[in-house]
């Protein structure tokens, strides 16, 4: 039986594909490669020696998904597909609320009709949004701050509604916090379009010298250097919290648990690391805060490693030097 992954393309989908596939499932993509490229799966293949049949379609196209899962013969679903920059949802929140929770509701129509009942959803952090304590533990109160955050907790609560009244689905919510890094071989890794959102891959494209200058947005945060915290994960780590997040669904149930390291690192810390691993000078600037920006957030694991058996394996110089690897190997992207 094969799993279907949606966005599997994607930056996150592509290395989860990776860590199915060696761990002896069977996958099939779906994804209209809007922000990922078909060569990431082909690069997939490379890694694993294995095939990865792959649809292009867009989640809300609920007869293409019914079409997928029953050519393909899926029992579960791993779900990536869906718009992800904060900055692009506060200016365009109808595409983001389309995307995010319409096509998550196309596609749990698609599973009902095909008669499959588990998912694994890709959530975020987002969902805490201000912190009132640190960590964040699953208990922690739920409340976004912005457009996609408020998408994926929109979701989160359709789930959860749906298994309070249909109580044989099988559905896992992982809460994501940065995730950052690539594969170790150099073949998959983040490629944004145009100027990159998140931290790593703009620096790592200063180090390369496509950027002149990072710029560090806020040095005044009550943090031990004034700059933002955050908890970054490496994505080889998070993609492994799918497969164990999969391997838990065996029995009926709704549950939702945090990938995180549990460790702060300011852009500081990620600038001065990457900079050591790469040799090469990261300039910047500071700039002052962006509105919405928080002080600092980072993950409570201890309900991955005893609820999954899982935890985080790979530090802050493994997370550069691997995306190091990936961006000198792909200077620009996949394209």
């Amino acid at each position: 039986m094969s799993i279907l992954i949606t966005g599997g393309a994607g930056y996150i989908g592509s290395h989860t594909c990776v860590e199915l596939l060696n761990a002896g499932h069977q996958v099939v993509v779906f994804d209209n490669f809007s922000n990922s490229h078909p060569e990431a799966l082909i690069r997939v293949e490379q890694i694993t020696g294995k095939s990865v049949p792959f649809i292009r379609g867009d989640v809300r196209d609920q007869s293409a998904l019914e079409a997928a899962i029953s050519l393909h013969g899926c029992s579960s679903v791993i779900h990536f597909a869906g718009l992800k920059s904060v900055g692009e949802s506060v200016s365009n929140p109808l595409a983001y609320y389309d995307h995010n929770v319409t096509g998550t509701i196309s596609l749990l129509h698609a599973m009902k009709a095909t008669g499959i009942r588990t998912l694994v959803f890709s959530s975020s952090a987002t969902v805490y949004g201000e912190p009132q304590y640190l960590p964040f533990d699953e208990q922690h109160p739920l409340s976004a701050t912005n457009p996609y955050g408020r998408t994926k907790l929109v979701v989160e609560d359709l789930l959860r509604d749906l298994y309070r009244a249909e109580a044989d689905w099988h559905i896992g919510i992982l809460r994501y916090f940065n995730p950052v890094g690539a594969h170790p071989s150099g073949l998959i890794g983040e490629d944004p379009q145009g100027i990159p959102n998140n931290l790593m891959p703009f620096i790592a494209q200063v180090a390369v010298g496509q950027r002149k200058e990072l710029k560090v947005w806020g040095s005044d945060y009550p943090t031990p250097d004034g700059t933002g915290v955050r908890d970054y994960i490496h994505v080889v780590d998070l993609a492994v919290g799918h497969v164990k997040a999969l391997e838990r669904l065996s029995q009926p149930q709704c549950f939702a648990v945090n990938l995180g390291t549990g460790n702060g690192y300011s852009v500081l810390d990620m600038v001065n690391t990457f900079a050591r691993v790469s040799g090469r000078a990261i300039p910047y600037v500071l700039a002052p805060r962006r509105d919405g920006d928080l002080a600092s957030y980072y993950a409570d694991p201890t309900l991955a490693a005893t609820f999954l058996g899982w935890k985080a394996e790979r530090g802050i110089e493994s997370m550069c030097k691997d995306h190091w690897q990936w961006q000198v190997n792909n200077p620009t992207g996949f394209a």
